[in-house]
């Protein structure tokens, strides 16, 4: 059987660059939208020409021109976003509304996967007011495909390693901590911690898996799912070394949202759902969704352990 032709928007982007290499290496031809509006953006565009040497398809298009969209989306069977949802005030995940009107004029796509790659928003039906812009206009771009009828598949990988487990989810550095650690409320919330690869792996295995068709992609490997104090413990027993550590109460971790500017107060209100509100375990999967690790036992995920050792 045939592998799937796949388009990457959002290619050259922290998981988008991940994406396009694991579709290759799963043996997708691979396209790759590329911006007209790139101009000077020379790391992005020696990403895009290393891509093309090792056989993907640049496809130059812009969200500004519908046509340009709708001539790339007829190249290929299934279209990945990856863009970022970060600058919340102006709204950029919502530019996937163009990408959702281009999947309809087109008519051959198969399957669509928008840029989640984080919590699950449809389980969060009451959250803090700080950063909520970005939850409810994925939300918006959910109920544009699912009205429209666009096949699709969407993607909770909840906590990507190098921003949570890295630095042992301290706010303000992407490495460890040297002395002390900040521990949210009491520490024992389960949360999950996933290598960035391995989100791109399991991403390309399900573009051609009837079982994950119309479903969301958990990706909660078991031995990746710790409470704060499990990860911290980890990295003690791999340096050596025994932190000091500062429990922050959730009253006082509320009261600091309020006085950061705010773009970091919706970074801070997720820190809170994760490890405060415990939202990423606090659920079963159901029919509605399936578990990466479960339908998938052949990926060999990386471990927390594992994860960590880089960081000695």
């Amino acid at each position: 059987m045939s592998k799937s032709k796949v388009l990457i928007v959002g290619g050259t982007g922290y998981i988008g660059n991940r994406i396009v290499k694991e579709s290759l290496a799963q043996g997708h031809p691979t396209y790759i939208l590329m911006r007209r509006e790139l101009g000077y953006e020379i790391e992005k565009v020696q990403m895009l020409l290393s891509f093309k040497s090792k056989g993907a398809h640049l496809v130059e298009g812009s969200f500004s021109d519908h046509q340009s969209l709708v001539d790339a989306v007829k190249l290929v069977d299934i279209v990945i976003c990856t863009i970022s949802g970060v600058q919340y005030r102006s709204h950029n995940i919502l530019l996937q509304l163009k990408l959702v009107d281009a999947i309809i004029e087109a008519g051959n796509v198969k399957r669509f996967l928008p840029s989640e790659f984080g919590m699950d928003y449809s389980r969060l039906e009451h959250v803090l007011e700080y950063g909520k812009e970005t939850f409810i206009d994925k939300m918006v771009i959910r109920k544009a495909i699912e009205d429209a009828k666009i096949p699709y598949t969407y993607i909770s990988s909840n906590c990507v390693a190098a921003y949570f487990a890295g630095n042992l989810s301290q706010l303000g550095t992407l490495m460890p901590p040297k002395d002390r650690v900040k521990i949210y409320g009491d520490g024992n919330r389960k949360v999950v911690y996933i290598d960035e690869d391995d989100v791109a792996t399991y991403t390309i295995k399900t573009v051609d898996d009837a079982r994950t068709l119309n479903k969301t992609l958990y990706l909660r490997p078991h031995k990746n799912i710790l409470s704060h104090n499990e990860l911290v413990e980890k990295w003690e027993k791999l340096s050596n070394k025994t932190l000091e550590k500062v429990h922050i109460s959730d009253k006082d971790f509320l009261a600091s949202i309020k006085d950061v500017e705010y773009n970091f107060q919706a970074v801070l209100a997720r820190i809170y759902l994760i490890y405060y509100e415990g939202r990423l375990m606090n659920f079963e999967i159901g029919e509605e969704g399936e578990e990466a690790s479960e339908i998938y036992p052949e990926v060999q995920y990386t471990q927390m352990d594992e994860y960590l050792q880089r960081y000695l």
